[in-house]
């Protein structure tokens, strides 16, 4: 069976090379498999020009594993946290925030609404016990883009501190640690480095991680110790993912060879203006406006047809070689196609025609597909 291609926000297609260096077995206190794990956060570092200011601290499991865990380092008990939410991840944070016992507030915006710089400099003068500030970069729910730089600018002039979930956005999106202040940018090894799910990796600004000592919640998930104990030892402090660290390995040498984050950024581009393009001819159309729209994922209003169930939609295309993901919007029937992973824009026109065919198979005709307001 033909390994289908997965148009989702990780995990996603990888290339044989990352997949092939999963077949070799290391030991997680050799020195070589130190020297790996050293490798990948120096070369994470320089994505963000971040070797001077921040700590790059590797921890087991998804991304959001590694969102607890900023938020449970970083955030004293006693700490404050604005959510800043438009969409299923913001939310996501605030429910860690809830979990933790740590105070926060919200802000929600609708699911096609950023959050502004001039709506963080509001809330942030009426609640001065706000510490930190918790921002999705590219929300996943839609592919919607919130205005970081604009943002850290913002919570820094007041004197708070900003945790930054950049999941689906760091690898291909640009991030200066040397222009945009943050106490914290989270992302994944499964997203757009294109390396496998398994390991999330918190760039933590040093003086930050220095003053968190015992404010984390659990043993696992604590950065300052997870930091000292590599700092010390080269080692992971637990079982690490071993094959996962040598996939991301690989795949971040293959970044470097496709030329770093611009090249990424523009195969991604060209994937996103591929799909819209195709879409559109299709009588699908995006959710967003194309100004807040990354080049990550894109979510499709559904067709308004009685014979359209996402359920045999999805298996349909599946047949035909392309994985997609279901909406998670609350108010609008939808779907995403992701844009991101090792594949071109000769895959997304591939993906649009089996779109194009399984419609017609399902009997829903071109004039009846269409978005709704």
């Amino acid at each position: 069976m033909t390994t289908p291609i997965l148009l989702t926000p990780g995990p996603l297609t990888t290339s044989n090379r990352t997949r092939q260096a999963m077949m070799v077995d290391w030991g997680s206190w050799d020195d070589r498999f130190n020297q790996l794990t050293a490798s990948v956060c120096e070369q994470l570092l320089a994505i963000i020009d971040g070797a001077a200011s921040h700590h790059c601290v590797p921890l087991q499991g998804s991304g959001t594993f590694a969102v607890e865990a900023a938020i449970g380092t970083l955030v004293p008990r006693d700490g404050k946290v604005l959510v800043l939410i438009n969409g299923a991840y913001g939310k996501r944070l605030a429910k860690i925030c809830e979990i933790l016992g740590r105070e926060f507030s919200t802000f929600e915006t609708a699911e096609d609404q950023p959050t502004t710089a001039a709506d963080v400099d509001r809330l942030l003068h009426a609640d001065t016990a706000i510490t930190h500030v918790a921002l999705i970069h590219c929300e996943t729910s839609t592919g919607i883009l919130n205005p970081l730089a604009e943002i850290a600018q913002v919570v820094k002039h007041h004197g708070k501190r900003l945790i930054v979930d950049a999941m689906s956005a760091f690898g291909a999106l640009p991030i200066n640690a040397r222009e945009v202040p943050f106490d914290a940018l989270i992302a994944a090894s499964g997203k757009c480095l294109e390396g496998v799910p398994g390991m999330g990796f918190v760039f933590v600004d040093q003086q930050a991680l220095a003053a968190a000592q015992g404010n984390c919640h659990s043993l696992a998930m604590d950065l300052f110790d997870q930091h000292s104990y590599m700092a010390k030892t080269g080692q992971w402090r637990f079982t690490p993912p071993t094959h996962v660290v040598a996939a991301l390995h690989e795949a971040l040498l293959q970044y470097a060879e496709e030329g770093g984050l611009r090249a990424r950024h523009q195969r991604y581009a060209n994937n996103c203006q591929a799909l819209l393009d195709g879409m559109a001819e299709l009588g699908l159309h995006s959710f967003l406006p194309v100004a807040i729209q990354a080049p990550i994922i894109v979510t499709f209003h559904a067709p308004q047809d009685p014979r359209y169930q996402f359920k045999d939609f999805y298996e349909r295309v599946k047949a035909k070689g392309f994985i997609l993901y279901p909406g998670k919007l609350t108010q609008v029937d939808t779907f995403r196609v992701g844009c991101i992973g090792h594949v071109d824009d000769s895959d997304m026109h591939a993906a649009v025609t089996a779109i194009a065919d399984v419609l017609q198979a399902m009997g829903i005709t071109l004039s009846s597909i269409g978005a709704h307001a």
